[in-house]
């Protein structure tokens, strides 16, 4: 018995000794997490840039300009027209997009030839100098200038765009009475395989169309003929800019609604149970957004 507790007693202080002399385990390094922002397409880059302005930023929810420009296949590299560009909301976008890519925008502005006198030439002229200048800066790369109207010359020399862009302005082309001569001139422009990009406010398929777009409102048939006739192949058409809550009968057409909020006639008197807040909840108009491209 005593040899046995001997025994024993050897045999556990062979054990803690054999415990003391493990080495500690190591600690699992501390894992620092890291959060990956996703990075920004080149058009994203450009919807941020810094010359655009907290209101036209805020336009976006309604214009989509990345979703809309990817829809009409625009690259950075290409040559693109602008027609009508007003006070710039698209071409803040573009202008530096194409600057980065080695682009060239061309802006299409009004035509001082075609004012109906002599106080509306200059301006329409002043308005042209204030554009320019505004986009002297290199920031913008070097956009070059053309003009439509009724009676203004090619828009480029032929063959020579990659893309022909215009936001809302075909109900003016139909009051003018000119049209036609809008996609006869962007036919040419294009290279073959050029794309016509088109957004314009929608007009229900059971509407009356009003021949001289006086609302403001077009239907999306109407602008699809004068395309093809003038050449074009229909590639497809987005909802990218459609707002169902828009139905495009509105007191005073489609300027009734944001941004402008029309709510005086002429005389400068407003209806009798106008309400405000009801265009503004509508919201921006009803678009078609249209994509045609000349044949190869």
């Amino acid at each position: 018995m005593k040899n046995f507790l001997l025994a024993g007693a050897a045999l556990s202080l062979i054990s803690a000794c054999s415990q003391a002399a493990a080495p500690a385990k190591p600690e699992a390094p501390a894992v620092e997490m890291v959060e990956t922002v996703p990075e920004l397409s080149p058009l994203q880059v450009a919807m941020n840039d810094s010359a655009r302005s907290d209101e036209e930023k805020a336009r976006d929810a309604w214009r989509h300009p990345v979703e809309t420009l990817e829809f009409f296949g625009v690259e950075p590299s290409d040559t693109v027209i602008e027609i009508w560009p007003g006070g710039g909301w698209y071409t803040n976008i573009l202008a530096p997009y194409l600057a980065a890519g080695g682009g060239t925008l061309v802006a299409a502005g009004f035509d001082p030839a075609a004012a109906p006198d002599e106080e509306r030439r200059k301006r329409t002229e002043s308005r042209l100098a204030e554009f320019k200048a505004n986009y002297a800066d290199p920031h913008f790369g070097t956009i070059e200038y053309s003009v439509f109207s009724g009676i203004s010359g090619p828009l480029a020399a032929p063959g020579s765009a990659d893309a022909v862009l215009t936001f809302r302005n075909v109900h003016n082309w139909m009051s003018g009475g000119y049209t036609e001569k809008f996609f006869t001139d962007a036919f040419a422009a294009l290279k073959p395989g050029g794309v016509l990009g088109v957004v314009e406010h929608r007009l229900p398929s059971t509407a009356t169309q009003d021949p001289t777009g006086a609302t403001g409102y077009v239907h999306e048939d109407f602008v699809k003929a004068r395309a093809i006739a003038a050449g074009f192949e229909f590639a497809g058409a987005s909802e990218i800019n459609a707002n169902p809550a828009d139905t495009a009968d509105h007191p005073f057409g489609v300027w009734t609604l944001p941004p402008n909020s029309k709510s005086t006639g002429s005389d400068g008197n407003t209806p009798d149970g106008f309400d405000r807040a009801r265009y503004a909840d509508i919201g921006e108009s009803d678009r078609m957004t249209l994509k045609f491209v000349k044949p190869e």
